[in-house]
């Protein structure tokens, strides 16, 4: 007898039992109090080379317990109960007949196979004629079957998901093909390839393949929204623009409209100009951004844009949520009062200025039910009449006084590269502040191609490269946006102003209540189909996609049961998403409130806590029917270099270890006895320092209570000085020089570049070791990067550090095939873009990534976390992850949080917060 688990049982009768089909048994069950016991069978289940089977009408909701008609082969079939589970646990083989329907009741199916002293199929209209299929019943049964092999067992006695999926092969993609028909076969009009052939630009044929997909079902199967979920470098923005042009071909010729990351903005524009011929885009990115969308709104309502040209309209995610400046607006309206003098008993008559709606005229009245007055009205938030529900606020434009014209410009324009204070004061002595500003706030071009009087540009050739690379990255305003773009596209524009919308990097709407997700959605609401461009759909919760899901394909999520209540509010829908595709853990705590009279008094209270993972059934329904998948090893031979990926587990020296031990135990002790008097405050403070301490141990350092701040937990002296590499900072030295030496850069990421900062050291020990190396900040705003790492690359250095959080959007890191993660945190997003950005088309050499941990430290912990969340990620892919933390996860367990699993490990606990 073999072990199954419960989702493995459940992940086995799906396989057998269609949903739909396991759905009609579940509904009999649960109305089997109603009916006449009587249903028709559902399904015919059987053990092959045995005489063994099973009509069945009803499951309970555990999947387990089945009623029907049951036949041992021992001649007398009988109506009870039998469970599956025990089935499948002491066989792990049963087979279902694919094309078995009902002919009669339950008690008819009884009846005959009491006459025929086994289960029938079929039987003759003349009850004399006993002619059926018993003689061969089983023959033909098995031949048209579904077969699910006994499950293949580990040493543990539990299944692998690899597995899983090598024994059950042939009935998943069989009930695949028919739970999740195919959208798109390969074929496609001729007209489509002839579109593609009329572009400035053509994609590659797996590139292609993924466009002809997407249209197929936006169009041909009339999706909301589909999303293309391809990795980084795969040309998301090329394949977005290629199925915008067919839209615009057989579709709709209504414009386009792109939602894009604000460095990214100029960047959409120059793309769809090189790729689509006579394509006209409109840029939403400065701070007369109203008065752009009213002249688009024009075009829209006089037809002027119906010229058979292809418009886009491409807005900032950033620009798109701007709010407005407001305040309060109400009616004062006095009120009289009267009121005794408690010494004299004589009546006094009263009056003040209270708060009252102008629309209704009613008073807002206190808690105690007096009105409000008006000086002690609330300025920092926007109220609403308590009557009518009347807004009691106005917008209003930003005050001339909090900053003066010329300040705002000289501020923005000593952002660019190549202007100083000198060439600043010398453009706006020349061209005066409103003529400057109107043109940034216009057209960014025209300021790039400034003439003086003479006719001679103001910007050579190279700084006007360099400028207009910045300008289409910069988010700029110098005047404040009185109106929200997205509220205003909603108001004003026609209802399904645009063809399509394409959302780039759609995973950044994924959070809850985010100003530019809800913007996002209000976007997606005006336009007729939506096609989200992302290269981690999700992080590795479910909750993830729930949201993004949500924004772009409201209806259908609402159809099915996820909708906001009537406090508008998604709380409890994400949670029973969760629940329902994704995995979450209840934690009940009990405590012990003491003794009573006659009886002991306990408190238990439970809480959920997220952990990675998405249900296959959460894959088929909400991924595999809406998602077009590219990875970049499906461009072909040729087009991109191998990538390979490695873990580096590094062993510490002795003292370091010596010294990593007593600071362990040391804490451990401080945070157990804190934990025994339900303190929770020193958790992360522990785990922080644990994953931390190995990386800065060459600087001495006190670790205090985060609440009493001269409390001293221990002490650390400096155990490496200046000169002297860590054993992990050694391995790094040892990669660079071999690198250096086959001709190749390399990219170092580390976390830490912050209170604890790592950076400075390791660029001082890689220049000890002569190593010429350049350190990334924050400073450097996300428009000015990619110049400045193109600078240090024209320098010539081998080295380049910097924290992954930096370049995980909008760069291509060609310049360096190696990366070497110092530590990786724990955010899928960052380490799954930051890790890509240099395997890209355009790549030549074999790309290395390096990620590296210190053995016998709680970094292994962070390691396997990040792992297993990278592999719920890749799974909604239907990719099974071979990445380099996979010598980190041996196990299966799904526990989400790193500082709880660290401290289970640290105390041995089986529950940290049990009582």
């Amino acid at each position: 007898m073999q072990t199954v688990t419960l989702n493995e049982y459940a992940m086995m009768v799906k396989a057998i039992i269609p949903p739909p089909l396991l759905q009609t048994l579940q509904d009999n069950y649960r109305h089997a109090t109603r009916n006449d016991g009587n249903q028709e069978p559902v399904v015919h289940l059987y053990l092959p080379n045995t005489d063994c089977q099973w009509i069945l009408t009803e499951i309970d909701d555990d999947l387990d317990i089945a009623f029907g008609l049951c036949d041992l082969g021992m001649g007398f079939p009988e109506m009870g109960y039998v469970s599956l589970h025990e089935i499948l646990e002491s066989t792990g083989m049963l087979c279902r007949t694919l094309d078995f329907k009902a002919r009669a009741g339950l008690m008819e199916y009884a009846h005959q196979a009491h006459l025929a002293r086994e289960i029938v199929l079929d039987w003759p209209d003349d009850p004399n004629d006993r002619s059926t299929l018993n003689g061969n019943a089983q023959q033909n049964v098995q031949a048209d079957a579904v077969t699910v092999p006994p499950a293949t067992a580990n040493t543990s006695g539990a299944m692998t998901l690899s597995d899983f999926l090598d024994a059950f092969r042939q009935p998943l993609l069989e009930q695949i093909e028919q739970q999740t028909p195919v959208v798109y076969n390969g074929s496609h009009a001729s007209w489509q390839d002839k579109v593609l052939a009329g572009l400035k630009r053509q994609p590659f044929p797996a590139q292609a393949e993924r466009i002809h997909a997407v249209y197929a079902g936006l169009v041909e199967k009339d999706l909301p929204a589909v999303i293309l979920n391809g990795e980084m470098g795969t040309g998301k923005t090329m394949m977005g623009i290629c199925v915008s042009a067919l839209i615009f071909k057989g579709y709709s010729q209504k414009p386009v409209l792109v939602i894009s990351p604000p460095h990214l903005v100029y960047k959409w524009r120059r793309e769809i100009l090189d790729t689509v011929p006579d394509a006209i885009v409109h840029v939403v990115n400065g701070s007369n951004a109203i008065h752009q969308l009213i002249a688009f709104r024009e075009g829209l309502q006089n037809g002027s844009f119906k010229d058979g040209r292809p418009r886009y309209l491409v807005i900032g995610r950033v620009r798109m949520r701007l709010g407005f400046y407001w305040r309060p607006a109400f009616w004062k309206r006095e009120y009289r009062f009267v009121s005794i003098d408690p010494h004299s008993g004589r009546r006094q008559l009263g009056r003040y200025a209270a708060v009252a709606c102008p629309h209704c005229g009613g008073w807002q009245n206190d808690s105690k039910e007096m009105p409000i007055a008006a000086e002690l009205w609330s300025t920092d938030r926007r109220e609403h009449c308590q009557h009518c529900q009347s807004p009691l606020w106005t917008m209003r434009h930003k005050d001339n006084e909090d900053e003066q014209a010329e300040s705002r410009l000289r501020k923005f324009l000593l952002q660019l590269p190549g202007i100083g204070k000198v060439t600043c004061d010398r453009l706006i002595g020349t061209f005066g502040v409103d003529n400057l500003s109107r043109l940034v706030d216009g057209n960014v071009y025209d300021f790039v191609n400034l003439q003086r009087a003479d006719g001679e540009f103001v910007f050579n050739d190279k700084q006007a490269t360099r400028l207009e690379k910045a300008l289409g990255r910069l988010e700029f305003a110098l005047k404040m946006v009185s109106y929200q773009p997205s509220e205003y596209v909603k108001r004003y524009f026609p209802r399904k102003a645009f063809s399509l919308v394409l959302v780039d990097e759609a995973h950044e709407y994924k959070n809850a209540g985010s100003a530019q997700g809800q913007a996002m959605a209000v976007l997606c609401n005006e336009a007729e189909k939506v096609l989200p461009l992302t290269g981690t759909l999700m992080g590795g919760y479910a909750s993830d996609l729930f949201y993004l899901l949500f924004r772009a394909m409201p209806g259908i999520m609402a159809s099915l049961g996820y909708a906001a209540n009537r406090h508008n509010s998604f709380a409890a829908s994400e949670e029973r998403f969760m629940r329902n595709y994704g995995c979450l853990i209840d934690v009940f705590s009990i405590n012990d409130e003491g003794s009573h009279l006659t009886a002991k008094g306990k408190k238990m209270s439970v809480r959920s806590k997220k952990a990675p993972g998405f249900s296959p059934e959460g894959i088929a329904r909400f991924v595999l029917p809406y998602t077009v998948f590219m990875r970049l090893s499906d461009l072909g031979e040729g087009i991109l270099p191998d990538f390979k990926e490695e873990t580096r587990s590094i062993a510490m020296d002795g003292h370091q270890l010596q010294e990593y031990l007593r600071l362990s135990n040391t804490l451990r002790r401080h945070l157990d006895a804190a934990l025994a008097k339900r303190d929770n405050s020193l958790t992360s403070v522990v785990i922080n320092a644990l994953l931390r301490w190995p990386e800065t141990c060459a600087k001495a350092e006190d670790i205090r209570h985060p609440r009493d701040r001269e409390q001293v937990l221990v002490s650390m002296e400096s155990l490496y000085d200046a000169d002297s590499p860590t054993p992990k900072e050694a391995d790094l030295i040892q990669v660079c020089r071999e690198e250096r030496e086959a001709g190749r850069r390399v990219m170092v990421f580390t976390t830490y570049t912050g209170g604890h900062d790592t950076a400075t050291r390791l660029a001082n020990l890689l220049k000890h070791a002569g190593l010429k190396a350049s350190v990334l900040r924050s400073n450097v705003g996300s428009d000015a990067r990619e110049d400045w790492i193109a600078e240090r690359v024209e320098q010539g250095i081998d080295v380049l550090i910097c924290n992954p959080e930096l370049v995980k959007t909008g760069l291509d890191l060609l310049a360096f095939p190696t990366l070497y993660f110092m530590q990786t945190g724990y955010n899928v997003y960052t380490v799954a873009q930051a890790s890509r950005r240099s395997w890209r088309i355009g790549q030549k050499e074999t790309v290395k990534v390096y990620y590296a941990c210190y053995a016998q430290s709680s970094q292994v912990e962070c390691f396997d976390l990040m792992n297993r969340k990278i592999k719920a990620a890749l799974s909604t892919m239907g990719v099974m992850p071979e990445t380099g933390l996979d010598s980190f996860s041996e196990d299966e367990d799904s526990e989400a949080s790193i500082t709880e699993a660290l401290a289970k490990q640290l105390l041995g606990r089986p529950s940290l917060f049990a009582a």
